[in-house]
Formats: C-alpha cells, structure tokens, sequence
C-alpha cells in the first residue's frame, strides 16, 4: 500500500497490477534499467506524501542512500506503517475505555439521583403526614 501512494501516477499505472513488492521492483527495474539504486531512493523519497516528511528526514539523516537499497526502504517504511497504526489503535482503545468509564460513572450517578429523589419523596410524605397530625 505504501508503495501505490508513493509513486506517481505514471509509475503506478506501470505497477497496479503487480501483487508482491518484488515485482514491483522488477517492474520498475525493467523500465528504468540505466538509473542507480541511489536514484530510485531518492525519487522515492520525494513521491511520498507530506505526512512522511519526519520518516524521510529520519532516513536521510540517518542512512547513507547510495548504499541503501529500494528494498530496504519500502521494508523500513512497512515497519514504521505498522507501528503508527498500533500507536493508533492505542490511543482509539484508551479513547474508548474513558468514554465507557465517563458513561458507566453518568449511568451510576444517575441512578443515585433517583434513589435519592425516592428518598427525598419518602421525606416529604411523612413531613406532610405528620404535619396533617398535628393539625388534628
């Protein structure tokens, strides 16, 4: 999928239909035979959308792109794929357990109230029956 999203549209309808990242590869090294690892890389870099920016930074900063290989990147990108998206489902798991906490808590406090108000009118009636005994 990362791979799909960070070609541009000529190169993807070259590689649409390819199911494995290795034959994506070799698609694009057929037609591109002539350019070197280093610009492959690259070019790949560039295409990502901007929400890679902070990885793309992280893997220029920290790997020598002349050595690195188109493998090892989509690999690396895959990796740092999975990991966002478990931070996500974290953070959407964390989300809800304080929702079902927050709306457990209202349902409790709730029925509390009507306890209450049922105690509040049990109060009130024998107020109002003593009251009428000592009119009597």
């Amino acid at each position: 999928m990362v791979i799909y999203n960070a070609l541009p549209r000529k190169e993807y309808e070259r590689i649409f239909m390819c199911n494995t990242a290795k034959e994506i590869w070799k698609t694009l090294l057929i037609t591109h035979q002539g350019y070197s690892s280093k610009n492959y890389v690259r070019k790949f870099l560039r295409a990502l959308h901007p929400k890679w920016r902070a990885k793309v930074t992280a893997i220029e900063e920290s790997k020598d792109l002349t050595s690195l290989s188109l493998d090892e990147l989509i690999g690396n990108l895959k990796v740092h794929e999975m990991i966002i998206k478990k931070d996500f489902e974290i953070v959407k798991a964390k989300v809800k357990r304080k929702y079902l906490a927050l709306k457990a808590k209202k349902e409790s406090s709730d029925e509390e109230c009507l306890t209450s108000g049922s105690e509040d009118e049990e109060n009130v009636m024998a107020v109002k029956t003593s009251r009428n005994s000592l009119r009597e």
